[in-house]
């Protein structure tokens, strides 16, 4: 008896020194998870900062329908509500645009890429409009079936926001999955039309927009015709450019996010979250983000050493 007794007890001390290290070693951890169409973003971050941090043990935790139960850094495109933000410090650390595109083959890809969309035809093509009065409705050339994120993401919130509507106003095919999903429903239907980041519209070794998909044409000065100049889609550099040089409409922007807990945040995450803040923008242009205004990025430093501070 006594011998089962003490085995017993071994077996319990093993279970505590197995967990004891077990909860050590994850803090040597940075978890990160969130939105998707960033992660390619996030893994060069990743390699650049274990170049020189060679020990440092930081890598994406891929999100599904919900978030990994544990993560240390959460990066978000769309504002959260204050209730999140009471408990969460947010870094921003670059901008996203969103573009309307179509399948190569579809009707609008073929008249919209010239004449180009001002806002009613967006709001026509995208948006169930209960207000918008019908004898005013424009025609839509051609037959077209709109694709869009089933699931709360920042993408769609973005883009219903800057036309003034709620995510559920946007019609058409509900998509479950993340923003590339979206993406590979849009190439499978020649009818397709939808909204995307440049990230995913265009080839990022070639520049150019994506086999079979069309970046449509918007009037981004808001006087309802399309100039020669409001034509620069063909080049994923020429788009940025353009994007960052002037205000234009019709291209809603938004910030992309990290955030950390404000409580117990890992120190090794805090220290990661320091460098992208310090050399992250560097790769902002090659995965198709903005620039962060320079103001904010210095507003962003100030209250990193707060954060690091409290």
């Amino acid at each position: 008896m006594k011998s089962f007794i003490s085995i017993v007890v071994i077996y319990f001390l093993l279970l505590v020194a197995s967990a004891s290290f077990a909860q050590e070693a994850s803090k040597d951890k940075v978890v990160i998870t969130g939105v998707r169409f960033a992660y390619p973003l996030v893994e060069k971050w990743i390699q650049e900062y274990k170049a020189i941090n060679p020990e440092a043990n930081v890598y994406i935790e891929a999100r599904t329908s919900t978030d990994p139960s544990a993560y240390d850094l959460l990066i978000e495109a769309y504002e959260p509500d204050k209730v999140v933000k009471e408990t969460r410090e947010y870094i921003y650390i670059g901008r996203y645009a969103l573009l309307p595109v179509a399948n190569a083959q579809s009707a609008l890809a073929k008249i919209y890429q010239d004449k180009g969309l001002t806002t009613e035809l967006f709001k026509q093509i995208y948006f169930n409009d209960i207000y918008a009065d019908k004898k005013d409705a424009k025609k839509i050339e051609g037959n077209y079936t709109v694709y869009t994120r089933s699931q709360k993401a920042g993408a769609p919130i973005t883009f219903a926001h800057y036309f003034g509507f709620e995510q559920a106003n946007i019609k058409g095919k509900a998509i479950a999955g993340a923003d590339e999903h979206l993406i590979k429903a849009l190439l499978k239907d020649s009818t397709g039309v939808s909204y995307s980041v440049p990230g995913l519209l265009y080839d990022l070794k070639t520049r150019k927009q994506r086999d079979g998909l069309v970046v449509l044409s918007v009037d981004t000065d808001g006087n309802n015709r399309l100039n020669a100049d409001e034509k620069f889609y063909s080049n994923l550099d020429e788009v940025i450019l353009k994007l960052e040089s002037a205000s234009l409409k019709n291209i809603p922007t938004e910030y992309l996010h990290l955030s950390v807990s404000k409580n117990n945040s890992n120190p090794e995450a805090l220290k990661f979250l320091q460098w992208v803040l310090e050399n992250g923008q560097t790769h902002l242009h090659d995965y198709g983000f903005l620039n962060p205004e320079p103001k904010r990025v210095q507003e962003q430093k100030e209250q990193f050493k707060q954060l690091v501070l409290n």
